[in-house]
């Protein structure tokens, strides 16, 4: 009697475990999607904004860190280039800010980067693609002429651990992007890899994560012919 009620014990123990850990899990994708933090960060765009208007029908850079990192004037110096990256910052946040620093822009193209953070917070493939099937919607909304290239959420050093959901994401992303010519889909993850098939290690700053001047330079190498429209 004793050991049933041993292995009743160890069961629940188990599933206790397991219900709070998920719970954990999604505690935390929740509290790193809330776009209501971002609120400085577009209320300093729009001062910008309101002190010198930027151009519109230009290139939209848009996303997290790996935008804000972007130094556009050096990379694409011909170009009308507006960058509103937003470290930290997943899909959902920048559909939620889609309105204040998308559209007032009337980008011809927007060049997008999230789903990093996303897959890093617990989202899964099958979330990250939904969040960006919306966000191409509401873009195509008010703008239904606007080309969008997803830049493929990149391979890294840090979170090699989730290399798998990464590229599991990003195909699925790639194939929506196939059936429409106003998508593109920018595949930077075999140029960033090395002959051991792991992510370069002279092409990241020292936290592994975000890029050097070198990465950007393959990055803008391999974006710059599909900024003009066909």
């Amino acid at each position: 009697m004793r050991s049933n009620r041993s292995v009743l014990n160890i069961s629940l123990l188990s599933t206790t475990i397991v219900i709070l850990l998920a719970a954990g899990l999604h505690a935390q994708a929740q509290t790193a999607s809330q776009p209501n933090r971002w609120e400085p960060n577009i209320q300093r765009f729009e001062e910008r904004d309101r002190q010198t208007p930027p151009p519109t029908g230009a290139i939209l850079f848009l996303g997290s860190s790996s935008i804000v990192g972007w130094d556009l004037e050096r990379c694409f110096p011909d170009r009308r280039a507006i960058n509103r990256g937003f470290g930290g910052s997943q899909i959902v946040d920048s559909l939620h800010f889609t309105d204040r620093i998308v559209l007032p822009y009337r980008p011809k193209t927007i060049v997008f980067y999230a789903g990093d953070n996303d897959i890093a917070s617990g989202k899964s493939p099958k979330q990250v693609l939904a969040d960006y099937k919306q966000f191409v919607e509401k873009v195509h909304e008010g703008l239904p002429k606007t080309r969008i290239i997803f830049v493929a959420i990149k391979p890294s050093i840090s979170r090699w651990n989730l290399v798998d959901k990464i590229r599991e994401a990003n195909a699925k992303i790639r194939i929506v992007a196939e059936k429409d010519p106003r998508l593109i889909y920018l595949d930077i993850d075999k140029p960033m890899l090395g002959k051991d098939g792991k992510p370069r290690p002279e092409i990241f700053k020292d936290d592994g994560l975000h890029l050097n001047d070198e990465g950007y330079k393959l990055w803008s190498d391999l974006l710059r012919p599909h900024l003009t429209a066909p």
